[in-house]
């Protein structure tokens, strides 16, 4: 069954796909940054981000292999 967030994430473009990437990926760097000065009010968001980006990897890696008439 799949997540709320992927529903959320399989209904973008490419190239919004892309840009998901970076921003979550920019989000992941301040969040470990904010984990290292102690700031970081929750834990939870460096685990919930990680898996946002492997999310996203994953329909990207999806839609190359649709569009090479993969398996």
């Amino acid at each position: 069954m799949a997540t709320k967030r992927f529903k959320e994430l399989k209904n973008l473009s490419k190239d919004e796909l892309t840009a998901k990437g970076r921003e979550l990926q920019k989000q992941q760097f301040e969040e470990k940054m904010k984990s290292v000065a102690g700031t970081l009010s929750d834990t939870a968001t460096l685990w919930r981000i990680r898996k946002d980006i492997a999310r996203v990897k994953t329909l990207q890696t999806q839609a190359v292999k649709a569009a090479a008439g993969g398996r």
